[in-house]
């Protein structure tokens, strides 16, 4: 990858859910819904505090996180969609 998010930014690739449904019906890409659950790919060094101090990101690279349904910006890295955000957008971390 050859972009690196700047301070508390972090990039994430959404993970699509499945596009059958239990009854076996295809959802077509118009009516899928965003998804609010992707993994990191990137993550900035921090924000600075008031006294000029990087202050560490909660999560790192790899981690599988959720997120709000309409945060962030859609960017195209490699032919792939990807979300930029802030790190104060991400609602909780999914351990394994």
């Amino acid at each position: 990858m050859n972009i690196r998010p700047l301070n508390d930014r972090v990039i994430v690739v959404g993970l699509e859910k499945d596009q059958k449904t239990a009854g076996g019906i295809i959802i077509p890409d118009t009516a899928k819904e965003k998804p609010q659950e992707g993994k990191v790919v990137a993550v900035g060094p921090g924000k600075l505090d008031d006294k000029g101090k990087r202050i560490k990101p909660a999560v790192q690279k790899g981690q599988k996180v959720l997120f709000g349904k309409y945060t962030g910006t859609e960017i195209q890295i490699e032919g792939k969609t990807h979300l930029i955000m802030r790190e104060d957008d991400i609602i909780g971390i999914i351990e394994k």
